[in-house]
This record gives C-alpha cells, sequence and structure tokens, in this order.
C-alpha cells in the first residue's frame, strides 16, 4: 500500500517538452530512485538527509527536463506512471552498478583502513532487538566496525564521542514518523522528531504477557489473566517499595484484573534477564514488543493470553552532529530505519493459544496493526533501567489466533 504523504499534489504536473537529449543529473536521478522505492517524497527525504520540498522540487525538475510525468498524484496517494515505472526500473540497475563500482574502489579494505561506528543504547534492546539483526549490515559492508555501548545511562554523544544513540523515549503519534524523519543542519534532532525526545521514531512499544512453553505444559493453568495468581511474574527490580510490580499492576487493570495477586515476584536490574528467566520457564515477563518478536518467532516464547497494550513510549534513532555526513554513520542510520519498519507498519501477533497442561502453545503468528501512540515529551530514559518510568497501558480487542493454531477454550 502506497504511503499517503502528499495529499497537496495536484493530480496531474504540467510538463514542458524535453530541451535536449542530455542524461539527467545523477542527483535528480538518485532522489527519483529513492521517491520511486518508497512512493514517498517523506520517505525519500529521510533516506538521502534532506527536506521533503528539495525532493518535490528535484522531481518537478525531472519531470520538466525529460517532458513527461513520472508519479500520479492523487489526494492521498502517490504513484508511478507508465514512464516513471520504467524509468524507475532503469535507474534502479544502473545506480546499483555504479554503488558497487564505487564501494570496491574507495571502500575502507580496498584501501587497507577499517572504519568505527559507535552506538549507545539500552543493554534490553541492544541484546534481544539489534545484535540479532546486525550481522546483516556488517555483512553488507567489509571493513566497517560497530561498537555498542549497552548501557543504562544516556550518553551524551558529541562529549562521550558516540556517533548514534537508540534511545527510550515517549512515542510520537503513529501518523508522524515520516514528519521525523530527517535532521536539522547539526544532524541531530528534526523539528517534528524532537517530540521523540529528539530523533527519528523507530518504533513504539507493546507490552503483553509471555512465558516459555514449558511452564505451559508442566505449570498451573494459565488460560486467563486471572489465572497469574498462581505463577511467578518476573520484572525490573523496582527502585522503592515492595508488591506488585508496577508494570504489571498496569497492565493487569487494562484487562480488568486489577486485583489479582501473584504467588510471587521475581526481579532483577535487566530487563534482557527477565525475559531470560521466562525462556528458563522461571514464570511469566511482561514482552516489550518487538523486542522479544524473535524469541516469538522461535517458540522460546508464547503468549498464553490476549491483552495486548499499547505503552506510550518508544524508541528513538539519533545521530551526532559530527558523524551526520559520514557515508558509512547514514548507511547505518537508513538500516535501522529498515529493519523497524515491519514494527512501525504492524507488528506480528503472538500465538494467544493459552493451552491446557499438556498442550504445547503454538508461535504461529498473523499482523494486526499498530495503535497509535500518545503524545509525548519526556526525557529518555533506559527501559530496562530499574529506575525507568513504567509504561501506561490500554486494552486492546483480543487479536483472532493466527492460522494452523487452535485456541484452547477460554475458561469463564
Amino acid at each position: 500500500m502506497p504511503n499517503v504523504d502528499e495529499p497537496h499534489a495536484s493530480p496531474a504536473s504540467p510538463v514542458r517538452p524535453p530541451s535536449s537529449g542530455r542524461l539527467p543529473s545523477l542527483d535528480r536521478l538518485a532522489v527519483f530512485d529513492a521517491a520511486a522505492r518508497h512512493l514517498s517524497f517523506t520517505r525519500a527525504a529521510a533516506e538521502l538527509f534532506i527536506t521533503q520540498s528539495a525532493v518535490s522540487r528535484q522531481i518537478a525538475a525531472l519531470e520538466d527536463e525529460i517532458g513527461a510525468p513520472l508519479f500520479r498524484r492523487r489526494h492521498r496517494a502517490l504513484d508511478l506512471s507508465d514512464d516513471g515505472r520504467r524509468l524507475a526500473a532503469a535507474t534502479a540497475e544502473a545506480l546499483a552498478g555504479l554503488r558497487g563500482a564505487v564501494a570496491a574502489i574507495r571502500g575502507p579494505l580496498a584501501k587497507g583502513r577499517r572504519e568505527v561506528i559507535t552506538l549507545t543504547t539500552t543493554p534490553g534492546l541492544a541484546s534481544l532487538w539489534l545484535i540479532p539483526r546486525l550481522a546483516d549490515f556488517t555483512g553488507a559492508h567489509p571493513g566497517v566496525d560497530v561498537r555498542i555501548d549497552a548501557s543504562h545511562d544516556v550518553r551524551a554523544l558529541a562529549s562521550e564521542g558516540f556517533d548514534l544513540a537508540i534511545r527510550y523515549v515517549r512515542s510520537v503519534p503513529a501518523a508522524e514518523p515520516d514528519a521525523a524523519a530527517r535532521g536539522d543542519g547539526d544532524g541531530t534532532a528534526p523539528p517534528a522528531a524532537r517530540r521523540a525526545g529528539g530523533g527519528t521514531p523507530l518504533f513504539q512499544e507493546w507490552v503483553q504477557p509471555v512465558c516459555s512453553p514449558l511452564l505451559l505444559q508442566r505449570g498451573p493453568p494459565l488460560v486467563e489473566p486471572a489465572d497469574l495468581r498462581h505463577h511467578t511474574l518476573l520484572d525490573l527490580a523496582m527502585a522503592q517499595g515492595s508488591g506488585m510490580p508496577a508494570e504489571w499492576r498496569s497492565w493487569l487493570a487494562a484487562v480488568g484484573a486489577e486485583h489479582v495477586e501473584p504467588r510471587s515476584v521475581l526481579s532483577f536490574s535487566a530487563y534482557d534477564a527477565a525475559v531470560g528467566a521466562a525462556v528458563a520457564g522461571q514464570g511469566v515477563v511482561l514482552g516489550r514488543r518487538p523486542l522479544v518478536d524473535g524469541l516469538l518467532r522461535d517458540g522460546l516464547l508464547v503468549a498464553p493470553f490476549a491483552g495486548e497494550s499499547t505503552s506510550v513510549r518508544g524508541y528513538s534513532l539519533m545521530v551526532s552532529a559530527a558523524a551526520a555526513r559520514r557515508p558509512a554513520v547514514q548507511a547505518l542510520f537508513r538500516w535501522l530505519l529498515e529493519q523497524a519498519e515491519p514494527a512501525r507498519q504492524g507488528h506480528v501477533s503472538a500465538a494467544t493459544a493459552g493451552p491446557r497442561r499438556g498442550q504445547a502453545a503454538s508461535p504461529a503468528a498473523a499482523p494486526v496493526r499498530v495503535a497509535g501512540a500518545a503524545p509525548s515529551g519526556a526525557r529518555p530514559t533506559a527501559p530496562d533501567s530499574p529506575a525507568a518510568p513504567r509504561p501506561a497501558a490500554s486494552r486492546t480487542s483480543r487479536p483472532a489466533p493466527p492460522s494452523g493454531t487452535t485456541a484452547a477454550p477460554r475458561r469463564r
């Protein structure tokens, strides 16, 4: 489905006959290639680190130079014309060849040097989401080394020498992330993105109880939220106080089970440790999605029942002013946005087949749409830190069981 971010465009752009047979400039063709791939001037601008208006001007100039409209502009959609599709195919092939040749000639390994990119983020995001994907980037960029600082501390990029940061922040509304895709002149905080803590939104967070399928087979029944009273809840260690963890309390209230008291609570200083305990069958953890989606896909975790909730928080990508123009940093920036795209557009729903003891839960999944996030403005905080504020939960409808799975009867 095309991205609908050009509502102001006219139905058609008149063009003049071409003035000569010369080729358009490479810059214009590169802008057209990005716009044709994304079917979005906003996303093309994000990829190229320019403004949306600059993309629009370059496309208009290219259409004028060629003498044919390249896009069909509708009220809330953008599509390629027949001529646009023909030029897009030829441009993509030509640019791919040029990029490959240039990379081979001037790549770091070709000249006997290596380039280092430093990125800081939280331990939970690093271990559960980033590291499992990172081989894809390093394999495509030989000679580029990535150094990850997994810390609860919010690092100052410029003064502490970091190129990129993935922050845990209050989310921007789901309809706005495209508007926040390009940095200011200093490369750090686009105006629309400041509402996401000063960066480009990666994805919103959802929370949903998850556990090991072994716990469902061997432990007490876990068919509805009230059954949590028979189980151990896994959570982050609270900065102070005791009793029911605040994040669990919010989720239970959202699903109408606020009076449930667990058998016990096991707390950890880092979120990835809590998830590891869930994989080992130690109890039930509130899965922060999409961080735990890989474990759900692999069947190491399952969602025993419905009750997915939208958090008011999410993750935002920042780039330092000093590093913003480095090609390797721009490549990692774009790659991170590409990796986050499925979570921005929709997310994979975990199996909700609450099996009874002796039944295996299925990790298969079906896509559902992302709920909108709440307004933003809070300072970035590590989500897997004991001092992190707990996200508020909102009750959502139960997703349909994935195809190929059979939901266990709900206990009344």
